[in-house]
């Protein structure tokens, strides 16, 4: 990968901060700020399609915490039943006591 050379103005603190990071990692102060470029580009970056694609049906208002809480309870059962469910038809699976 070619690069292309620039000049930035730091703050000296943020420098010393950088020569320090590259001497501890063993790498140049240009590879850490090279780096640092590139993670603040990624997270100023604007992305052509929206982070979730898909869309959801769903009642049409943010739900409340008690409906929050009772969809994950309920989902929560249903992949807990199938799991039971599964284990309960290999040959010799045994069914958990009530006793958990």
């Amino acid at each position: 990968m070619s690069m292309k050379r620039t000049y930035v103005y730091a703050d000296p603190e943020d420098l010393a901060i950088i020569k320090e990071a590259a001497r501890r990692r063993g790498v140049s102060e240009a590879e850490i700020i090279r780096q640092g470029i590139h993670l603040a580009a990624m997270a100023n970056r604007v992305w052509d399609e929206p982070l979730f694609s898909r869309v959801y049906e769903g009642p049409g208002h943010t739900l409340a915490k008690e409906e929050a809480r009772d969809a994950v309870s309920d989902a929560s059962r249903t992949a807990a039943g199938a799991r039971v469910g599964d284990r309960s038809e290999r040959p010799g699976a045994r069914r958990p006591s009530a006793g958990w």
